[in-house]
């Protein structure tokens, strides 16, 4: 890693794609990440693959479930007619 990790930055699944989540909180063993639509998960420091740019780019196979599926579901309130 190149970088520490803070609160604020945003959490990936891979660098290119798009934001998962924010990071809430940072401690020695973990960092909490907020899920929209799915609220906050722990994530050992074990899953993380790298940090650069206010980036932190996650290891998916070190993942909960519970978080892999909020990922999936974390746009579901939006409005599709809505462009952004």
């Amino acid at each position: 890693m190149t970088e520490n990790i803070e609160e604020g930055f945003m959490a990936f699944i891979a660098d290119g794609q798009e934001g998962i989540g924010a990071v809430r909180e940072v401690n020695s063993t973990s960092i909490v990440i907020y899920v929209e639509n799915a609220g906050e998960f722990a994530v050992p420091r074990s899953a993380v693959k790298d940090v650069h740019f206010q980036k932190v780019i996650l290891r998916p196979d070190r993942l909960d479930k519970r978080l892999l599926a909020a990922i999936g579901h974390e746009h579901d309130s939006e409005d599709p007619n809505l462009a952004g």
